[in-house]
C-alpha cells in the first residue's frame, strides 16, 4: 500500500504511462533494424491523437535480426512506483507476419483469470498493445518489409518494483503490468490505482470469490484478514478510493463487501465522500461532534471534540461514535452499491486494533 500523496500548491505535471515508453522503445528498436537510423529522440501518437517526443537513453543493434531500445519514464507529478524506471523494448525480426508479444526481464505474466490478458501471456495491456502494434505496422509498411516482429518489452529492476503494486495479488508474477488507456499520466488521477482496484476485483470475482474486503492501508488489512481469513485474492488494497470500489460492484456482482479503514477515512465516507484522499475531503470535526451528541455526550465532551487535533483524539473522548461512524458510512456503502450486495463497515486504530463496526449479520 503506497502512502497518501502530498498536497501541491503549484500546477502538476502529467507524466507518460509504462505503455507508451513500450511503444516508442519498441518503434525506435524497430526502425534501427528497418532503416539503420540509431535515434537519440523519437516521436510517437497516443490514442487520443496527441504527439509525444521521447528521449532515448538507449538504442543498439545487437546483431541482424535484433535491436533494443530504452527510455526513463516520467510519470510527471503522480506518485507512481515506476517513476524513473528505465522501460526498454527488444525487437527481433520475424518471418512469421503480425507482431507477437513477450514479457521480458521485469515484466510480468498473467497466471490468473479475470484480466484482460489470457493466461500465459504477457502482462502487455491490451491498448498498449494495439499502440506498438499500429506504429510498428505503420513502420513496416513505410519501409516495404513483409515479415513480421517479436517484442520483449522489459523494466528494469521491475520485479523489485512490482512488490510495491498489486501484481502478485492479481497473479501477475515475475514483475510489472504495461499499463495505459490513453497513454497519459494525469497527476494525483491515480487512474492506474484505480484500474488495478478494478483489476483485483475482477480476479477476486473470476476466481469464485464472492466476499472481498477493500482496505485503506496495510494496518486495517492486516487486522481484516486475521478477523476474516479470507484469501489474499479476496484483499482489495483501496486506498483512498472507496468509490472505485462501489462503482465497479455493478460491473462485478459480488454478494458481500467489508470495509475497513482507520477512523479518520471511514468518518469521512460517513460523511458522505467516496474520496478520501486529504486533497478531496477532510475530516469533519463538527461532523464528529454531531455524532457525539447523537451519542449521548455531553456539552464538555463535545467541546473536546471540537478542538481535538486529530479524529482518533475524538474517538477517545467518545468512544460510541466508532460503532456510529460506521453505521452512517454503512448507509452510504449501501445507497453506493446494488442491492444484492451486502456491505459491513470496520473501523480501527493505529495500532490495527477495531474500534468500531456496522455489521449485517454476526460474521466477525
Amino acid at each position: 500500500m503506497r502512502e497518501e500523496s502530498p498536497e501541491h500548491k503549484k500546477p502538476l505535471r502529467s507524466g507518460y504511462t509504462t505503455g507508451a515508453c513500450a511503444t516508442v522503445t519498441a518503434l525506435a528498436a524497430a526502425r534501427l533494424l528497418l532503416t539503420g537510423d540509431r535515434a537519440t529522440k523519437l516521436s510517437i501518437t497516443l490514442p487520443k491523437g496527441q504527439h509525444v517526443e521521447f528521449v532515448l537513453e538507449n538504442c543498439e543493434q545487437l546483431d541482424v535480426q535484433q535491436a533494443q531500445a530504452s527510455t526513463i519514464k516520467d510519470a510527471g507529478d503522480d506518485p507512481d512506483a515506476t517513476h524513473g524506471a528505465t522501460v526498454y523494448s527488444r525487437v527481433v525480426l520475424s518471418q512469421q507476419s503480425g507482431i507477437q508479444f513477450f514479457a521480458g526481464p521485469g515484466v510480468g505474466t498473467v497466471t490468473r483469470d479475470g484480466l484482460p490478458i489470457a493466461k500465459g501471456e504477457a502482462a502487455i495491456n491490451p491498448v498498449p498493445r494495439r499502440m506498438i502494434e499500429e506504429h510498428l505496422t505503420e513502420l513496416a509498411q513505410q519501409h516495404n518489409y513483409r515479415g513480421g516482429f517479436e517484442v520483449y518489452v522489459g523494466v528494469m529492476n521491475g520485479e523489485e518494483i512490482a512488490t510495491q503494486t498489486m501484481n502478485a495479488r492479481l497473479g501477475i508474477i515475475g514483475g510489472l503490468s504495461i499499463l495505459g488507456t490513453t497513454g497519459i499520466v494525469r497527476p494525483f488521477s491515480c487512474s492506474a490505482y484505480i484500474a488495478s482496484i478494478h483489476q483485483a476485483m475482477d480476479v477476486a470475482f473470476a476466481n469464485g470469490i464472492q466476499h472481498i474486503a477493500a482496505c485503506t492501508g496495510s494496518t486495517s488489512e492486516a487486522h481484516i484478514q486475521q478477523a476474516l481469513q479470507l484469501p489474499d485474492m479476496a484483499l482489495v488494497e483501496m486506498g483512498d478510493f472507496v468509490g472505485a470500489v462501489f462503482r465497479h460492484l455493478k460491473q462485478v456482482p459480488l454478494q458481500r463487501l467489508t470495509v475497513c479503514g482507520g477512523f479518520g477515512k471511514i468518518s469521512k465516507l460517513a460523511a458522505g465522500h467516496k474520496d478520501l484522499h486529504s486533497r478531496a475531503s477532510s475530516i469533519d470535526f463538527a461532523f464528529l461532534v454531531q455524532q457525539a451528541s447523537a451519542c449521548g455526550a455531553d456539552k464538555s465532551c463535545q467541546q473536546a471534540i471540537a478542538t481535538a487535533n486529530t479524529s482518533l483524539e475524538a474517538l477517545d473522548y467518545c468512544p460510541e461514535l466508532g460503532d456510529r461512524i460506521c453505521q452512517l458510512a454503512k448507509t452510504v456503502a449501501e445507497a453506493s452499491v446494488p442491492q444484492s450486495c451486502v456491505v459491513d463497515v470496520v473501523t480501527v486504530n493505529k495500532q490495527g486494533e477495531r474500534v468500531g463496526q456496522a455489521l449485517s449479520e454476526a460474521v466477525m
